[in-house]
This record gives C-alpha cells, structure tokens and sequence, in this order.
C-alpha cells in the first residue's frame, strides 16, 4: 500500500504537539473558553492523548516528557489515531530531524494489510510539516509498507515464487534489472547448498539476483529467503512453528532497504540477492549428518537441518564476495539466541569496522531505528569446526547461538567490508506506528549511515 502525506485545504486542522512542561505557558495564551476545555477533558500533554478542541478547526496532542518519551518513539502516531476524521497540520518547536521522525510516525501508523480482510483505515491524514523532506519520508514509508506486508503475508500467497515476483515488482517500478537461477539449474551455476534446503519443497528454489545504477560504490544486501521453515527432518514444534512466515523476513527488509535507496537516487551501484526457498519435509530433504560442500568450497556438516538459514546465505554471500563490492549487508532473521540477547525491539548487529558502526550508531538514534553491535568473536571459531568438515552448522551446547552463527557466514566474505543483521521482523504487540506483525528493522538507519559509510 502506498503511504503518502496529504494535500491540506480549507478543512486542514492544526494539530498543536505539546509537552507537559510546555502545557501551562500554551494553555496560558488560550482564550478561557479553550482552557476549561482542556481541564474538563484532563488533557495533561502525556504521550497518546488527543483532544479537538472548540471551533474544531484546532486540536492537542500529547508529547510527555523526556522520561516517557524514552520508552518509546513516534509519539505523535500513538495520538494520531485518535484524533477526528480529517486533515491535520503539526503545530510544533521541534528540530527538523525530530519533526521528519514524527511525520514519518504519523504516515506508518496509517499502515494496514487488508489483502484477506477488510480494515478500517485511520481517519486522521497529516499534511507533510514545513522543513522535512516530505518526499524521502514517503520514500522510506513505502519501502517499510513494502516490508511489512511481504512478512504479513502467509506461506501459501509467499512461497519461493512469490518472493521472486515481489522482487520482480520492485525491479519494474525501478528500471532495475534482474535475474533468477531456478530448481536444479542452481546445481549446474554452482549454489549447491540453496538447492539442498530448498529441494524437499514443490515450490523449487531459487536465487534471485536484482542490480540498480551504474554509477558510485558498490553495495551488495543478502536477504534470507526462507518462505516457511518447518524446520526440515529436525521437525519444530507446533509453536515454534507458528511464526515461521515471516522466516523470510531478511528478504522483506533487503527488498524495503532496496525501495528506499532507489526511491531516494541513492548515487550507488546495488545489487540484491535473495536465496528463495522452503525448508520442508520429503523423501529428498537433507538430513542431520549430511555433509554439504559449498559454493565457496567449504564443506558443512549439518547438525541441525532447523539451521538452514545460514546455508543458503553461505552461498549467497560467497558470490557476493567474489564481486568484491564495497559493502555487503546481510539480513536475517537467523536464530533465537538473537531474542534472547537484545529482545524483539533491537537490531543485532556483526561488522569488525569501528568506524562503520559509529555511523550506524548515530543513524540509528536519528532516525528511531534502535540497532545493537554483537562481536565477531574469535575465540569462538573453534566452536563451528568440527572435525571431520570445516564448518558446523549447529554447534552443539546452545551458548553464543547468534554469535557462531554469525561467524560461519563471516567464512564465506573475505574480501569485502561486511555487516550482518541477525533481525526479528516481527512486533509482537502493538505500539505507535508499529501494529503487531511484520515489521522493518535496521532499514532507516542503514539508508541514513550509507551517505557517510561509502563516502558519497
């Protein structure tokens, strides 16, 4: 769906963001009619309140205090959905950057997947505030709309081929070009190991290759593919198996990041892998023990065929490498001891740059995308080495599982700076402008730290 600013006209109200301290000094400029108003109605500017005020043609949102607004963000979308039917204007002294935050807030709580049922849109249009860039807010809009509902949408209407024809949609609205090696003919381009998470599956697998620009530095993003993970012959339980739609939730996010660079003229060279697959259960499907040599070369024992994330990227990542681009990005929502590190709110993130993750840092606090920087831990290499492969799928013992798991996907970029997002793509409740499902994580602070990371 498309998210995008309103056009204000005679009906246009001002919608006035205010915090609690600065209450007293606004209320104080009001006509009496105005404050009784306010006191009648206890409206105490706490974040997530909203009142129209007499006339109709004004209303106050609440903007808390530095303490409240801390445990959260976009806090003018928790009032926002509360407001009257209409169009809105912010009344507001915030800095640019925190007013861009807000008005991006506003136009992701106007969010909603209603492709199986319809839902009640939010009444409450913004028209774009004076001083932001209204069209790179839509830009990035769009591109977590796009996100969030490739994740929302079930298994049966985002297999493998789905995924592909999504990428074929963004490639289109772009002029980007794109390619996909499907079913065996991976065997024969050498990227055996996606082939064998995905061959157990009717829908084949694949790999899907979308380039854009031709000018700047080079950056490649790696998206996990997988449209449903049953977890393969080491079978999930029946809840751990109940979120495993949004598996494919690496590629949702590279797919949204590559809509928000595209639509912004981001002056790089891109390039979008995305290793599409399901890891199902048939006579064919790979099994504990097996092991598996790599496109790069590398052979891995499988341990755990639930751990198929980390395989198809291998092989994904190691022909990225061999481009030798500038930056290559992975994404995915790679395994559960990420959870229980950081939560479902933080970003985890791998890179060995100093500087690099300094720049996404700042980002991230600019555009209320939170990240958090994991280690590449060298001591623990020893750990996806077994003995009789070079690399182990899933070491056995259950410490540092997001930390090992990022290492084996270090082993396959050698030549090229390189970050990796272990994502949780989903909200488990709802919040201000993020309702429970599908959602974007890492994407606006890496659009935001790519300018200063590529020196562009």
């Amino acid at each position: 769906m498309t998210l995008s600013f309103a056009t204000p006209d005679d009906t246009t109200r001002s919608a006035h963001l205010l915090s609690d301290s600065a209450l007293s000094d606004w209320l104080a400029e009001q006509p009496e009619d105005v404050r009784a108003w306010v006191e009648t109605h206890g409206f105490t500017a706490a974040i997530g309140q909203a009142l129209l005020l007499p006339g109709g043609d004004r209303a106050v949102i609440g903007y808390g205090n530095e303490t409240t607004r801390g445990r959260g963000r976009f806090h003018a979308a928790a009032a926002a959905a509360k407001l009257p039917k209409g169009t809105y204007r912010l009344v507001s002294e915030l800095p640019a950057d925190q007013l861009q935050t807000e008005a991006l807030g506003w136009l992701l709580a106007t969010y909603r997947f209603d492709r199986y049922k319809d839902q009640s849109p939010m009444g409450a249009r913004l028209v774009a505030p004076d001083g932001i860039d209204a069209a790179r807010v839509e830009a990035i809009a769009g591109g977590e709309a796009l996100t969030r509902t490739l994740i929302n949408t079930p298994a049966s209407d985002m297999g493998p081929p789905d995924l592909e024809q999504a990428a074929r949609d963004l490639a289109e609205t772009h002029s980007a070009r794109i390619t996909v090696i499907t079913g065996d003919d991976l065997l024969t381009r050498n990227f055996p190991m996606i082939h064998t998470v995905g061959r157990a599956a009717d829908r084949v697998p694949r790999l899907i290759d979308m380039t854009w620009g031709d000018n700047g530095p080079k950056l490649t993003l790696v998206g996990k593919g997988v449209c449903f993970d049953t977890g393969g012959l080491n079978l999930k339980p029946g809840a751990s198996m109940g979120l495993m739609k949004k598996d494919m939730g690496g590629s949702a996010a590279v797919l949204g990041l590559a809509h928000m660079i595209m639509a912004t003229g981001l002056s790089i060279q891109l390039r979008v892998l995305i290793p599409a697959v399901e890891n199902s259960v048939s006579g064919n499907a790979f099994r504990p023990q097996d092991i598996l040599t790599s496109r790069k070369g590398l052979t891995v024992e499988i341990n755990n065929t639930d751990a198929e994330g980390r395989l198809v990227l291998a092989d994904a990542l190691a022909l990225a490498d061999e481009d030798t681009p500038d930056l290559i990005i992975s994404m995915a929502t790679l395994t559960g001891a990420a959870r229980v590190a950081v939560g479902p709110d933080l970003a985890p993130y791998y890179t060995d740059d100093a500087p690099l993750s300094a720049a996404l840092e700042e980002a991230a606090t600019t555009t209320a995308d939170p990240v958090w920087r994991m280690p590449f831990h060298a001591p623990y290499e020893s750990m996806i080495e077994p003995t009789i492969a070079d690399l182990d799928n899933a070491p056995k013992g259950g410490f540092a599982g997001s930390i090992t798991a990022a290492l084996f996907l270090r082993r396959f970029v050698e030549n090229t700076p390189y970050i990796h997002f272990d994502i949780y793509g989903w909200q488990p409740t709802s919040a201000p402008a993020r309702p429970k499902g599908g959602v974007g994580q890492g994407t606006r602070a890496l659009l935001d730290a790519l300018p200063k990371i590529l020196n562009l």
